[in-house]
């Protein structure tokens, strides 16, 4: 569905929030990495895929078994060209929270790490003190400068126009040089 945003102040001024972050230079003190998530559906192949021939793609039948679904979370340092999927059994609040502190794991020297993240229920300093208590959750989130994507205005966030193409390899049990991890393959069946 194609959504028509009211372009408000408060859309105005997300987007050139956003869109400021984005001009910041390459940083070790400041990095800024986008986050989004998508839901997968997983599939059984049920005949096997005819493999790869020169000039032909991987060829798989269209007829498949339904195996469940899981959650992709996608984080992107666009100008370091760094990628982190993790795949989880859902999109919950402590899956979420969990999420971040791997990403604060990945910059232990960083002052802040810009967030750029849409406005989903769980993405919010309750959801990580939920998580790891106040003392805990309050580091882990005041490790984060957060700016929201727009309300209707997700589609500023590079790790949505990254993380369909990694949740499918990655699922697929694909490799690929521009991720740092797939963070595990969820087990068949999982989520239903």
């Amino acid at each position: 569905m194609w959504c028509v945003a009211e372009l408000d102040e408060e859309y105005i001024r997300r987007m050139e929030d956003v869109l400021a972050v984005y001009e910041k230079p390459l940083s070790e003190r400041e990095p800024v990495v986008c986050i989004d998530e998508k839901p997968v559906v997983l599939h059984a192949d049920l005949r096997p895929p005819r493999p790869l021939q020169p000039g032909q793609t991987l060829r798989r039948d269209s007829e498949y078994e339904r195996r469940g679904t899981a959650n992709a979370f996608c984080g992107v340092e666009p100008k370091a060209g760094w990628h982190h999927l993790r795949v989880t059994p859902n999109r919950s609040s402590p899956e979420f929270a969990d999420y971040l502190l791997q990403i604060v794991e990945h910059y232990p020297a960083a002052d802040t790490i810009h967030l750029v993240m849409d406005n989903l229920s769980s993405h919010t300093r309750k959801a990580v003190v939920e998580r790891y208590g106040e003392k805990a959750g309050s580091w882990l989130w005041g490790r984060f400068t957060v700016h929201y994507t727009p309300t209707h205005g997700s589609w500023l966030n590079q790790a949505e126009i990254e993380i369909s193409l990694f949740a499918r390899q990655c699922l697929e049990g694909e490799e690929s040089p521009r991720w740092t991890t797939c963070g595990g393959k969820p087990e068949l069946g999982a989520g239903e």
